[in-house]
């Protein structure tokens, strides 16, 4: 893709911050040029990003991703923001983006039934397109599944996100007593064999962090995901991206289906889970999806754990405690397979 004119970042008539909805820290400006078009910019210092202090990133791996072109092999129904990218005199990475504005998804935003579906079938396009040809050089897998491991992650106590998984994985015996629970939590604590058994399964690229506030659905993009934030992406199963998808967001999804109710978490969850086995076609894995949902909650049980016990709302806390047996089901028949 061709660069930007830096001269005209350079000569930005109006710059202002830009809230990180993916709570890494990183350092975002919208910037106005002086023709009038509009610029997300992002800076990467290791310094005030906690990502990517935890995914060992020195200098913004979202660059030289840009750089040696992966982002140009993409699928055509896989989009991303990126105008232009470099390292500055000091080592450090900058990114320059497409301002997305509010096409792209918060925290707060409901999946509808459409979005659900170009979601998984973009997904599936992606992890089809480069199935065994993923590039080298991207963030190891290792590192990513390894990124909440309470030894690894201590020496970084004090900072917010830490301090919630620390205290997360401390709650999780208590909410998931039993032989799955205690085995979960001692593959969260050492994630070498998930590692093992992930990379034993066919592989592609990986987003790596696919949450919905890495995602936008452009209006004059129809039937297109734009995905943000590549920094983490790596190589292994493919569903690996939906196991931290509905890990970390499945509650924000509306039903799947146009006119369908689903009720409770749990239905939800399965849902997802037939919308992934029906955009998957013939490579759909059950082996690889039942690893793909334990790595979901080796990764992000913590947080599940918190927000039973310690989310103020009550609602949350009972959808979370509600939503817990389903992925320790998913757990023990992961184990089954004697693959972990």
């Amino acid at each position: 893709m061709a660069g930007m004119n830096r001269a005209l970042l350079e000569g930005a008539v109006d710059r202002a911050p830009v809230n990180d909805d993916g709570r890494s820290g990183a350092t975002l400006e919208r910037v106005r040029l002086a023709d009038g078009s509009r610029v997300v910019v992002k800076r990467f210092d290791p310094s005030v990003d906690l990502v990517m202090r935890l995914s060992l990133d020195t200098r913004g791996r979202e660059v030289e991703i840009f750089e040696r072109g992966v982002l140009d092999w993409l699928p055509p129904s896989v989009l991303h923001p990126v105008i232009d990218a470099w390292y500055d005199e000091d080592g450090r990475g900058v990114l320059v983006m497409r301002d997305l504005g509010d096409a792209v998804l918060t925290w707060r935003s409901v999946v509808t039934p459409e979005q659900a579906r170009t979601m998984f079938r973009a997904g599936a396009d992606l992890h089809a397109t480069f199935l065994g040809t993923a590039p080298d050089g991207l963030t190891p897998l290792g590192t990513v599944l390894a990124m909440f491991e309470p030894r690894r992650i201590r020496p970084l106590a004090g900072a917010p996100l830490v301090d919630f998984a620390l205290r997360g994985w401390e709650y999780w015996p208590e909410v998931a007593p039993g032989e799955v629970g205690q085995r979960v939590l001692a593959l969260a604590q050492d994630t070498a064999p998930l590692t093992a058994a992930c990379l034993d399964l066919p592989t592609t690229l990986l987003h790596g962090d696919l949450a919905t506030v890495n995602m936008a659905f452009e209006p004059a993009r129809p039937g297109c995901l734009t995905l943000i934030d590549w920094g983490l992406a790596t190589v292994g199963p493919a569903e690996l991206d939906v196991g931290r998808l509905l890990a970390g967001c499945a509650h924000l999804f509306g039903p799947v289906a146009e006119g369908a109710e689903s009720s409770t978490i749990t239905a939800r969850l399965d849902d997802l889970v037939a919308l992934q086995r029906e955009a998957a076609g013939p490579a759909h894995d059950p082996t690889a999806l039942r690893i793909g949902l334990l790595s979901g909650l080796t990764w992000l049980g913590w947080n599940k754990a918190l927000d039973i016990v310690e989310h103020p709302d009550p609602a949350v806390r009972e959808r979370e405690r509600a939503a817990l047996p389903w992925w320790l089901h998913q757990a023990e028949l992961a184990l089954e397979t004697g693959l972990v």
